[in-house]
């Protein structure tokens, strides 16, 4: 007997119970929640997500790589944007200690001149110009280094002619660093000879604009350039990273 009822307590123990069928009705609502969580995230969330990151962080994919000279030779390659009206800019640029640059002339040049002899600062000491969209840089600012511009940071500015959603002008530049004065590898003429990394001349204004505290935000497009190396119009080699650094302008209530 008690043999007997042992086996048939075990076989009621390990009798396996019946599995629970889920109901279609159960299996459609679970489907059609999961196909409205998804229409909402693809076609909703994540437009509104992405058109707000557009909109904070503008391209610049329209943008020509390399600046020209005036007679078509490849220029200084473009590493830096903005994004700000032109009084936004100006007062960036001031709050950061850089001053606007003159532009080239007999009575500029011969200031310059003599301030490389002399060895006198010249905080508005004149750049050359290069092209861009048919034309010459719209604004220039340069810092000097010491006492002689013969060495100095400078970056040229141009503005794009497109606009950010909410209608802020877009501007693209260059920044390069003078290391001293030279003669011209293609003309023999006397000029500024540009040190070769860009990136960090880059990377020194953007310290500059940081810590005017006047940027909202600032974002990094990388591959920007395909090309890493080259010639500027002078002769002198460039190499890059391949990023465009951006800025975005604090909206100060007087823009224009």
């Amino acid at each position: 007997m008690g043999k007997k009822g042992d086996r048939s307590l075990a076989n009621e123990h390990t009798t396996a119970a019946p599995r629970r069928r889920v109901r279609p009705a159960v299996l459609l609502k679970g489907a059609v929640s999961l196909l409205a969580a998804w229409l909402m995230l693809a076609y909703l969330i994540m437009p509104m997500v992405w058109s707000e990151y557009a909109q904070r962080h503008p391209t610049f994919d329209e943008n020509p790589r390399v600046t020209q000279t005036a007679d078509h030779h490849p220029g200084d390659p473009l590493n830096v944007a903005l994004v700000g009206a032109q009084t936004q800019i100006q007062s960036l640029m001031a709050a950061a200690d850089w001053y606007a640059a003159v532009g080239l002339g007999l009575d500029s040049d011969l200031k310059i001149a003599a301030d490389t002899v002399l060895s006198r600062p010249d905080d508005d000491a004149p750049v050359s110009s290069l092209y861009l969209f048919g034309r010459k840089e719209d604004l220039a600012f340069e810092q000097p280094v010491g006492d002689n511009p013969r060495h100095r940071h400078h970056v040229r500015l141009w503005k794009t002619g497109e606009t950010t959603a909410d209608g802020r002008p877009k501007w693209i530049g260059s920044a390069v660093y003078d290391q001293r004065v030279g003669f011209s590898h293609t003309t023999g003429a006397i000029t500024h000879v540009t040190a070769p990394d860009v990136d960090a001349e880059r990377d020194y204004l953007f310290k500059c604009l940081e810590a005017t505290e006047k940027l909202a935000d600032q974002y990094v497009i990388p591959n920007f350039h395909k090309q890493l190396e080259g010639l500027n119009g002078g002769g002198d080699p460039w190499q890059t990273g391949g990023s465009l650094y951006v800025g975005i302008v604090a909206d100060e209530a007087d823009a224009n």
